[in-house]
């Protein structure tokens, strides 16, 4: 197994380390202060008891998995003697160049460097790194302990053996890798969800139906369909000449704004960005039915997780 390192403790970068330490892999996660230690060693905290609440894991697993992550504020000595690091640092393009500018003294060409960006390109990223035929992006989803996919993205500059080795720690670790061979904005997963994100915001403008019914409409339908399979098995099964015959009227009427919508737009504009703030689509303040979503989410999250490793 690859020596892991994971820059970046905030939201993905200690859910990241997790994955690996429940493949039971040590890593080492550097955090840019000891406030942002702190906060990931809870959260890190939270997530091992929602793990053994669920019978994931059990009480001496739990506390074995705690320590296999170490934490630490020094760049130094987390990239010390790691083959595989992982960026996860904030999606600001100058604070990932002068973090790779730090790494391009403190690495060798032989390290494999993996950005978990969601919207860079790698000829973006790899302008202020020296080894860019051993920079891929690795797009975990989160949260990534509890979501397998990982969307590997290569460029034509891409080494082949760091594209082998990026599959195998990924695969070795429990995850479900798929690469992108020609580089798209959003890649798949965001490219997919944000198509059906577009419809959901026109539904929701138009007046159609309220917010409640339009997630409903998901979580009760497709969004079942989708958990064993994809838009596309799912065309087949359905057979294809309804499926293009649909495609034939309804492409037309389909939602095709390049922008956010005005709702959306204007929550974002007064600070109402959802569940951070207490107040979105949805009033998050104080309402347990709220709250309960997400422990609901992650339950049923960690129950197909079971069924991945029973497999």
């Amino acid at each position: 197994m690859e020596r892991i390192a994971i820059l970046g403790s905030g939201t993905m970068g200690h859910s990241i380390a997790l994955s690996f330490a429940l493949a039971d892999v040590d890593v080492k996660v550097y955090g840019i202060d000891h406030s942002d230690i702190i906060s990931a060693k809870d959260e890190l905290a939270k997530n091992l008891s929602s793990l053994h609440t669920h019978e994931l894991i059990t009480k001496t697993q739990k506390d074995g998995i705690a320590q296999k992550i170490q934490f630490s504020t020094l760049l130094e000595e987390v990239v010390d003697q790691a083959s595989f690091i992982i960026e996860a640092v904030p999606e600001k393009l100058a604070i990932k160049h002068k973090l790779y500018k730090k790494l391009n003294k403190l690495v060798t060409k032989e390290v494999v460097l993996a950005s978990n960006t969601s919207g860079f390109k790698l000829q973006q990223l790899t302008a202020a790194y020296d080894y860019p035929d051993n920079f891929v992006i690795t797009h975990f989803w989160n949260p990534a302990h509890l979501i397998p996919l990982v969307e590997i993205v290569k460029s034509d500059r891409t080494n082949k053996e760091t594209l082998k080795r990026t599959e195998k720690v990924l695969t070795e670790s429990g995850k479900k890798p798929i690469t992108i061979h020609k580089e798209i904005q959003g890649f798949i997963g965001n490219r997919l969800q944000f198509a059906m994100f577009r419809e959901a915001q026109y539904l929701l403008d138009a007046g159609i139906a309220s917010k409640e019914d339009i997630d409903a409409a998901v979580s009760y339908s497709v969004g079942r369909r989708y958990l064993s399979i994809g838009p596309l098995m799912t065309a087949d099964l359905g057979g294809l000449d309804t499926f293009s015959a649909i495609a034939d009227y309804l492409f037309e009427d389909l939602n095709s704004d390049g922008k956010a919508s005005d709702t959306l737009s204007n929550l974002v504009a007064n600070g109402n960005l959802g569940y951070k703030t207490g107040h979105g689509f949805y009033d998050w303040d104080e309402n347990e039915q709220l709250q309960d979503a997400i422990k609901e989410r992650d339950a049923t999250l960690i129950h197909f997780l079971k069924e991945d490793k029973n497999q």
